[in-house]
């Protein structure tokens, strides 16, 4: 089986079982499933967001979920407990398609690694 092939089974699998979790029959998009992992690694539970925080969410989840890569690492945690990050290496230019593949390899990975 291709990687290609192997990542499509997954993403498709991954996207279903948090749908079914998280979502009222609508689909979760990546960026949905980017503010999920915000809105888990702020760990302040479910509560309405602001715009902006909203942004910083999907920072954050970007953040966590290309540290493993070596892009960013954890710098420390602010008065109202929101994570930060360092930038280690700059991000290569992606085409946008490799940019898909790498955050759904990435999301994939962080799922793997929380035992969901």
């Amino acid at each position: 089986m291709s990687k290609e092939i192997a990542l499509k089974e997954k993403w498709d699998v991954l996207v279903q079982k948090l749908t079914n979790q998280f979502a009222d029959g609508d689909e979760l998009t990546i960026d949905g499933i980017i503010y999920l992992i915000g809105v888990q690694e702020l760990g302040q539970g479910h509560r309405s967001f602001k715009k902006d925080e909203k942004v910083n969410l999907m920072h954050i989840a970007i953040c966590k979920l290309l540290e493993p890569y070596g892009y960013y690492e954890f710098d420390y945690f602010d008065d109202d407990g929101w994570p930060h990050y360092k930038i280690i290496t700059e991000l290569p230019s992606l085409k946008p398609g490799e940019q898909t593949v790498l955050m759904k390899e990435a999301i994939i990975n962080y799922f793997d690694v929380i035992g969901f």
